[in-house]
């Protein structure tokens, strides 16, 4: 593959990443976890950051009376509900977010959304974002395994028909990271997680406003290859 080519595609987690919904999450997990009885907290917060909806629940089921109380799936429902319902309010677009995607569309070069809330939180952010501007979206659900199994960044290049190794994955959270990394991409973290620039194959960056074609094209480039100027 040539480094015109380079990248196949760019996939993109959806919270924290595209849109600022990290404070919508945490206040639906507190609203649910107060509702059953046990109470999170900030240890609670860092442990559920990133995390898919089915493994939310399963946080906050463990912290539950095992002999009585909903189970991992009505909870999971819980927090699907208390989320969408946030989200219906509206959501900020991060900073960067939108003069990428247009770039990317601009140079012809495939965006997909892979995100781990499920479908009905990314049909709504959508909305906000621009359906338009990806050529796909994975859910939750639409794969078989989610974060941080490689499952939903594999099924997304599946379905553009391009080589995983050939894609940047743009990530906000370790469980991202690691799904990403999994199924072969290159990634971008952005935020301040400390560590994860030391990562083999992982490109840290304050914001999305720090990606741009070059670096994009430079990091899927095999050694040696010179990158196109833009």
């Amino acid at each position: 593959m040539s480094s015109r080519e380079c990248p196949a595609a760019v996939l993109f987690d959806m919270d924290g990443t595209l849109v600022d919904t990290e404070d919508l999450w945490w206040d639906a997990c507190v609203e649910v976890a107060a509702g059953l009885g046990t109470p999170v907290g900030e240890a609670d917060r860092e442990a559920l950051f990133g995390l898919a909806v089915e493994d939310a629940a399963l946080h906050i089921t463990a912290a539950l009376d095992t002999t009585g109380g909903p189970g991992a799936r009505a909870v999971e429902a819980m927090l699907t509900d208390a989320f969408t319902s946030r989200i219906e309010s509206g959501v900020t677009t991060l900073p960067g977010a939108v003069a990428l995607l247009e770039a990317l569309r601009a140079a012809g070069i495939p965006a997909g959304l892979v995100s781990a809330s499920p479908r009905p939180v990314v049909d709504l952010v959508l909305e906000t974002v621009g359906g338009h501007r990806f050529r796909l979206s994975v859910a939750a659900g639409d794969s078989a395994r989610n974060k941080p199994a490689p499952d939903p960044y594999l099924a997304a290049a599946a379905r553009l028909g391009v080589d995983p190794a050939a894609c940047v994955a743009i990530e906000d959270s370790p469980t991202g990271v690691a799904s990403a990394r999994s199924a072969g991409c290159a990634v971008i973290v952005v935020g301040p997680f400390g560590g994860m620039s030391e990562v083999s194959g992982v490109t840290a960056v304050p914001t999305l406003e720090s990606v741009d074609l070059p670096l994009l094209r430079r990091i899927v480039s095999p050694p040696g290859a010179v990158t196109p100027r833009t």
